[in-house]
């Protein structure tokens, strides 16, 4: 299986290699286009700010190229958000393909949002969350509001997306990599998956 990390500047690249090699997998960091087009799976990581990370998609000409995927790709923080309409960090506008914006957390309570916390399934039928629920690592301090295409939901001062899916695009708050062995299994849920034909409802994901 050929698994493309795709490379634009952000961080938290070596820790996704690295719970890739756990699972038996090789991951390839690149920002080549056919590359990324020919992969299995792709991942969209991330680890910084939003507008200068859109930044750097724009310069490499990514920003056209990830929305015509048709492979299954997971982004994961950052770039989960980026696949958003819309943050509020930079004053962003995101890829668009999740229906939904992400807003910052009030200062009612401590920023950034760090720490493990239980996801819930919006769909038990979820093959993607499938034997992955439970306590995941968060490191955020924007976060993606509740919408259609939200299939798993955390708590922090209030309810937000904890996982999106649309198609063949899957997306992330938490970090799976760094998140034992749940997380492993939710990687795993996804390097399994088969191509997804397009239509409007999930595909069923995790168990």
């Amino acid at each position: 299986m050929k698994i493309a990390i795709i490379d634009y500047g952000a961080g938290n690249i070596k820790s996704i290699q690295f719970a890739l090699n756990r699972l038996g997998y090789e991951g390839v960091l690149t920002k080549n286009p056919n590359e990324i087009l020919s992969a299995d799976k792709v991942i969209f990581p991330g680890v910084g700010e939003a507008s200068s990370a859109m930044k750097k998609l724009k310069n490499s000409g990514l920003d056209e190229l990830i929305p015509t995927l048709t492979q299954p790709v997971l982004g994961i923080c950052l770039g989960m958000q980026l696949l958003c309409n819309h943050t509020e960090e930079g004053n962003t506008k995101g890829l668009g393909i999740f229906d939904t914006n992400v807003i910052r957390f009030s200062n009612e309570v401590k920023v950034p949002h760090m720490g493990w916390n239980d996801i819930k399934m919006a769909d038990e039928k979820q093959f993607f969350c499938r034997e992955a629920t439970g306590f995941m690592y968060f490191v955020h301090s924007f976060y993606a509001e509740i919408c259609h295409e939200t299939i798993a939901t955390t708590h922090y001062l209030t309810d937000f997306s904890a996982a999106l899916q649309k198609n063949n695009f899957y997306g992330v708050q938490f970090h799976p990599e760094k998140s034992g062995l749940v997380g492993e299994k939710l990687l795993q849920n996804f390097l399994n998956l088969k191509p997804v034909t397009h239509n409007p409802q999930p595909e069923n994901l995790i168990k």
